[in-house]
């Protein structure tokens, strides 16, 4: 049965997978069919994998959970961080650093250093640092807060992650498992259902696809945070 959703994912292009000699078998069951090379995703399996995750995410909100979006290929950065933004919650939209949820105390640690260097023309050795340590000093900072900016507030470990592509972001995903922390991942038909708790199949390389999901999650999120 067509509703209104499923006609949004069509206009989104949220049905489009990858070529098909790019696909992983565990994806087959939520595969419609394939056309010109291209698997075609079945949008009643996104659909009902949507709404699982939105249960999920909706219970974790309700709760006053952390939840910990990460989305780091170009496609995505932007509405990562208007997700993250929209729901009082936390971001990784720039680069994934190895360590992020498994060694906190050096992010820890990095965090101290970006605040000092915010601070910079208050600190009692300001006065005396040339231009060129100053300027250096400020490149250090911008990265600092490209990487950290959407994680600085979150003070530990995060209860749930939501990630934008299970291929591009799996070491971030591997730290979330070796921490017990489930993970909600938009996964395209070149990538493997089964390694996260809820997949939601679905194209991921797509602005327009993945923004509609993550409305989706933003809705119920924020939904939840109101029960």
């Amino acid at each position: 049965m067509i509703n209104d959703l499923i006609n949004q994912m069509v206009e989104a292009g949220v049905h489009y997978g990858h070529q098909t000699r790019k696909w992983h078998p565990n994806m087959k069951k939520y595969l419609l069919t394939s056309k010109n090379g291209i698997h075609i995703i079945n949008l009643e399996e996104t659909e009902k994998c949507l709404d699982k995750a939105c249960a999920f995410l909706a219970d974790l909100a309700a709760k006053g959970k952390k939840i910990l979006f990460v989305g780091c290929k170009r496609q995505a950065q932007e509405a990562v961080r208007e997700a993250a933004e929209a729901t009082g919650q936390y971001y990784v939209n720039f680069r994934w650093l190895g360590g992020m949820l498994t060694n906190m105390a050096t992010i820890k640690k990095s965090i101290t250093r970006l605040d000092w260097l915010e601070n910079l023309d208050k600190q009692p050795e300001f006065k005396s640092m040339s231009k060129k340590e100053i300027a250096a000093l400020e490149r250090e900072k911008a990265k600092l807060l490209r990487n950290l900016q959407g994680i600085r507030a979150m003070g530990g470990a995060p209860d749930a992650m939501v990630a934008i592509g299970a291929d591009h972001e799996d070491i971030a995903i591997r730290e979330a498992h070796r921490l017990g922390i489930p993970v909600v991942v938009m996964t395209d038909s070149n990538a493997d259902p089964d390694d996260v708790e809820f997949p939601i199949p679905a194209n991921d390389d797509a602005v327009r696809s993945i923004r509609l999901i993550l409305s989706r999650l933003v809705d119920a999120i924020n939904g939840g945070v109101k029960v």
